[in-house]
């Protein structure tokens, strides 16, 4: 187990596809003082739940449309104010949120009244052609969001969940013209947040064609700047 001196407040950035979700798991394993808020689990847990909000949730999402700013800035902000997070003091990674300038800054305003504000910004830079081909691959287990690819991360049993044995879904939108227009979008989003913390000096960019490659980077990073 690796440890960190330094409170660790990390926002993971990449193109749909990159494999946040992989290198989150990891990072998690590897260094215990650190936990995870993903804005796309917390979606998922609220739409199980049948709440009125996970049901307008629910709805966006299957019209195709993005969760307006204001309702996903507030499911964060109140996230971090129930795990009390928001302090100088707790280690944390935020996965998939914020993703573009507007959220960016709702989110300093909140962290910078409570001394918390963001100290690391990690960019994952994975080819394009790279990112279209684990897609092709890609099945997830659908209630818990397990993500599973056919050539470097299969399931223990083929077509089955490692923890439920359930069975895997193909999701509709993973093919690769979805996600060339995602990972135009992510770009078009992303420029104008990585300027706004690259200005603070705490933006980091990863190279590399797979998780094993990108892992080692990412947690040599963490322990050259926080131990």
């Amino acid at each position: 187990m690796s440890k960190v001196l330094r409170p660790v407040r990390l926002l993971l950035l990449g193109a749909p596809g990159s494999g946040k979700g992989t290198q989150t798991g990891r990072l998690l394993k590897d260094f215990s003082q650190i936990s995870a808020i993903s804005s796309g689990d917390l979606l998922r847990q609220n739409i199980r739940s049948g709440s009125e909000l996970g049901k307008e949730f629910e709805s966006i999402i299957q019209s195709g449309r993005l969760v307006p700013d204001d309702k996903i800035i507030h499911l964060i902000k109140h996230e971090l104010a129930e795990r009390n997070w928001l302090n100088s003091q707790s280690s944390w990674l935020l996965d998939g949120f914020p993703r573009t300038f507007p959220q960016a800054k709702a989110l300093d305003k909140d962290l910078q009244e409570h001394d918390a504000m963001l100290n690391l910004v990690v960019e994952l830079d994975v080819p394009e052609e790279v990112i279209l081909d684990r897609i092709e691959n890609r099945y997830v287990h659908i209630p818990s969001g397990r993500v599973y690819n056919l050539t470097f991360n299969p399931p223990k049993v083929p077509g089955k969940d490692d923890v439920t044995g359930e069975p895997l879904s193909k999701r509709d939108d993973d093919n690769a013209e979805t996600f060339r227009s995602r990972i135009k979008t992510y770009k078009e989003q992303t420029l104008p947040l990585l300027e706004h913390y690259d200005k603070l000096g705490i933006t980091r960019s990863i190279q590399g064609e797979s998780s094993d490659i990108i892992y080692p980077k990412l947690k040599e990073l963490l322990l050259r700047e926080f131990s």
